[in-house]
């Protein structure tokens, strides 16, 4: 690669004060590249973020305007580009693995990943059904585990807790606006009128809310014939 042409090539994208991004010839976009770059443009004085996205060809360099220019920065980039290593040269690996020896490696550790796989699948088996002994324990018929699992049961389901989660929000909500209630909405509801209807169009919301539950639960269930 030639420096020269390689230096007519980079474009400035975008520059301003402490910042500086240009556009890299494709050549050059590849990590032992931004690596020599990279540790070169940190030596310049000022300069403390470097960033190369090879995919979009882009460098962005952040430096400290007091410090140096973007003058300094593009001297520096010029510098190094007749000691960037070739795309070719820098991928190759410097130890590889036959694939007759790759092969041999997986069949011998074939049957130990699936007895492993086996050894797991059997322990979440045992460990679900131990959760679910712990969670639907069996009681003595007439003992009061029996009569208080269903209450127990009931009050543990998503309509429940988003009941109590309702009930404590509207108590927060009267705590912290009891003042208020009682200094001042209470005295002169006229004044603020628009705070009673707010309260009024929640409890609505809430009374409803509730009735479509209990109206949801009253319903028969209907079990359809085998």
């Amino acid at each position: 690669m030639n420096a020269d042409d390689l230096a007519r090539r980079i474009v400035v994208r975008h520059r301003e004060a402490g910042y500086l991004r240009l556009e890299l010839p494709a050549e050059i976009c590849h990590a032992a590249a931004a690596a020599v770059i990279d540790s070169s443009l940190r030596q310049v004085a000022g300069v403390y973020r470097v960033t190369l996205y090879p995919a979009q060809r882009r460098l962005a360099v952040s430096f400290d305007g007091h410090a140096c220019t973007a003058a300094d920065v593009a001297r520096a980039l010029k510098a190094c580009l007749h000691a960037l290593p070739e795309a070719s040269v820098a991928a190759a690996p410097a130890h590889t693995l036959s694939v007759p020896k790759a092969t041999a490696l997986v069949e011998r550790a074939g049957p130990a990943l699936h007895d492993a796989a086996r050894q797991a699948r059997r322990a979440f088996a045992r460990l679900r059904a131990r959760i679910e002994r712990l969670r639907q324990p069996k009681a003595a018929p007439g003992s009061l585990q029996a009569k208080l699992q269903p209450m127990l049961a009931n009050a543990l389901t998503e309509k429940a807790i988003v009941n109590f989660l309702n009930d404590l929000v509207a108590f927060y909500l009267i705590k912290v606006h009891w003042e208020l209630i009682s200094q001042r909405w209470l005295k002169d509801p006229v004044k603020y009128a628009n705070a009673w209807l707010t309260i009024f169009y929640l409890v609505f919301l809430l009374v409803r809310y509730r009735k479509s539950i209990a109206a949801e639960a009253a319903k028969p269930v209907r079990v359809a014939p085998a």
